[in-house]
């Protein structure tokens, strides 16, 4: 397959004839502009209008015009090469991703200095990530040939200099580093031996990146491979000495576009916006053939047939998915038995029906049923990646639900599991056990909904469930997976505010501070950690700073079983009363009338539509629960069951 897949971004529609002109009236329309911006990034633009969208975006900034709903992020760049003319990229790529991002450039070829110094540029600016793109050329990579005691003093000096510009950055400022890999040069000193021999620059940059990979394995701070994206397209293609010699152009501009979304793929991960759910069409999407026309027997799929195997290969990169925690769904207008035999029978078919959460196989629009996939789920439709062959309903799907994700697939179905892939909507910062279970979490939470519905009793339903929450303060283990979840939660979260791994760490050791971890399992499974608390002293009051839940757990009342310990602990330590904060978002009208409902009372209400609660912890009742309590760190120590009768 050519490059076009990725130098032209193959996924995406192609931007409107009157794209330039769409731009010069962003600024004239009623609509909200960050959603306007966001639909028109939402194309594949090449390196000329993603320059007129950012110099759109920058005259909106400059008006001081809201770019809400999109998420404003501040990106400093260190770079040995030329870097200005990925700024705009970068900027209008992010309102792809759902960000408003701001970039801040260090001098070319300051990267040490701008690193180490307090007063540099990037540290004045407080970013909230920098970019550390340094290629090979930018560090001590000269070593004699065949001499493999010097080839490791380089690698280790080369390693020791990354390090150096990230203790930089750790020291001066609290912003994380995202760290490029190195691509290769084409050129070779020996040819094939170039790997085997110590001192080469084949075998001295894979080393180098085998340490950068490592020395960013369990931190903070980001990798982006970009030496994996040059190997990808090709590296004859990817290095042009043309422009390096007149420009100090890392890279060919015609992958820019490529880059561009690459960083800001990491970007939006870091805020949570990549996607949970990959939901598959059926007929000639997993299988080749319409299953309700050439029967069980008749659609094509398997070994030995390159369109059975094309197909396979879709049904292998989803399963490859829910292995790391994709939720997986379909959505086929098809009679529902019909759909399912197939799954059912057919010995060639690598996807079952337990390997999906929500089946829908009707004949409503997709649209609606991707709809209702999202409500099984409690997942928004910005969740959603939509599968399917047909652009007729990628189409609809587009235009009802602009929030999904719908890539664009080509007329060879052996390329659809590769452009789903190279799209990037899965884009993962880190992966723990719980991302691992969290399709099973998912599909557990769908069968929870199923069983609610045909339940007549509520209070009876949350009974047999025989739910048990964990509550303890926050500790080393967990503090990986509170980060996450405070930067990926955005429904069911009172103030959205974003915390490192070192900010929860020092939560986590600050006398003032009261955290809570909150874990629920039930008789369906394991949950996992399902909310995070931080209470920060304020006299003898507790404030909080951050209330975040995950959506699986709504109409369970693990909200008020949270409550309730805020006010066992409150009591315990003397607080008089809780101050609840609500700060509107884009998404988190869900939590609107949260302390409302809490019993708190409202005492200030800005025009913004922020809002300020209190309670009185003595006065507040506590009730019984269909929960079972046990707590762990916290005093009073006790097991605790509030069951209701």
């Amino acid at each position: 397959m050519s490059n076009h897949l990725y130098s032209q971004l193959g996924w995406l529609q192609a931007a409107p004839e009157d794209f330039s002109a769409q731009c010069r009236q962003l600024l004239t329309e009623p609509a909200p502009l960050g959603l306007r911006l966001q639909h028109l990034a939402n194309h594949a633009l090449d390196e000329n209008q993603l320059n007129k969208l950012a110099k759109a975006i920058q005259k909106a900034r400059a008006a001081g015009t809201s770019m809400a709903p999109l998420v404003p992020f501040r990106l400093g760049i260190l770079s040995n090469a030329t870097s200005h003319f990925i700024v705009p990229a970068l900027v209008a790529t992010a309102a792809r991703h759902g960000i408003a991002l701001d970039c801040i450039e260090a001098d070319f070829d300051q990267v040490m200095q701008e690193a180490l110094s307090p007063s540099s540029t990037i540290h004045q600016a407080q970013c909230d990530a920098v970019l550390v793109a340094v290629d090979y050329r930018g560090l001590p990579l000269n070593a004699a040939l065949g001499d493999a005691e010097a080839a490791h003093h380089t690698v280790q000096a080369a390693l020791g200099h990354l390090e150096m510009i990230r203790n930089g950055l750790r020291t001066n400022s609290k912003a994380i580093c995202i760290l490029q890999t190195l691509p290769r040069p084409v050129e070779s000193a020996f040819g094939s031996l170039d790997m085997a021999l110590p001192g080469t620059p084949r075998q001295l940059i894979d080393e180098v990146n085998r340490g950068i990979a490592q020395s960013v394995a369990g931190t903070e701070d980001l990798l982006l491979d970009v030496a994996h994206l040059a190997e990808t397209v090709g590296l004859a293609d990817w290095h042009d000495p043309t422009l390096w010699n007149m420009a100090k152009l890392p890279f060919a501009s015609e992958f820019l576009p490529l880059y561009a979304d690459h960083v800001c793929r990491l970007i939006a991960a870091l805020r949570g916006k990549s996607r949970k759910c990959l939901i598959l069409d059926l007929d000639n999407t997993v299988w080749g053939g319409v299953i309700g026309d050439d029967g069980l027997d008749g659609i094509v799929i398997g070994q030995g047939d390159a369109t059975g195997e094309a197909h396979l290969h879709v049904q292998r990169t989803a399963l490859a998915l829910r292995d790391r925690g994709v939720v997986l769904a379909v959505s086929s207008k098809n009679t529902d038995n019909i759909a399912r035999q197939p799954f059912q029978k057919h010995p060639e078919m690598l996807l079952r029906e337990d390997h999906i959460a929500v089946f829908q196989a009707n004949w409503n629009d997709k649209a609606t049923n991707i709809k209702a996939i999202a409500e099984e789920l409690s997942l928004g439709l910005d969740a959603m990646v939509f599968l399917d062959d047909n652009p007729v309903e990628r189409g609809l799907v587009r235009k009802m639900l602009p929030q999904v994700a719908v890539p664009e697939l080509p007329d060879n179905a052996a390329l659809y599991a590769r452009t789903l892939q190279a799209a990037g909507y899965f884009e993962a910062i880190a992966f723990s056990g719980e991302d691992r279970k969290r399709a099973e979490f998912y599909q557990d939470n769908a069968r929870r909904v199923t069983l609610q519905k045909q339940a007549g009793d509520v209070d009876a339903y949350l009974v047999s469930l025989n739910m048990q929450m964990t509550l303890q303060p926050f500790d080393d283990t967990g503090r990986a997976r509170i980060a996450q979840l405070i930067n990926k939660s955005n429904q069911f979260n009172l103030t959205t505010r974003r915390y490192t791994e070192a900010d929860v760490a020092a939560a986590q050791q600050d006398p003032n501070a009261f955290t809570l971890q909150v874990r629920l399992a039930d008789a369906f499974g394991d949950n996992g950690m399902i909310s995070v608390v931080i209470c920060r002293r304020q006299q003898a009051d507790w404030d909080i700073d951050t209330w975040l839940m995950s959506c699986r757990v709504l109409g369970r009342k693990a909200e008020t079983a949270v409550l309730q310990e805020l006010i066992t602990q409150a009591r315990a330590q003397g607080i008089q009363r809780l101050i609840g904060r609500y700060l509107p978002t884009e998404k988190n009208k869900l939590v609107e009338d949260h302390y409302a409902k809490l019993g708190f009372t409202l005492v200030d209400k800005q025009a913004d539509g922020s809002t300020v609660w209190e309670l009185h912890v003595q006065d507040a009742p506590l009730v019984d629960l269909p929960i079972a309590i046990l707590r762990s760190g916290f005093a009073p120590k006790a097991d605790e069951k509030f069951i209701v009768s």
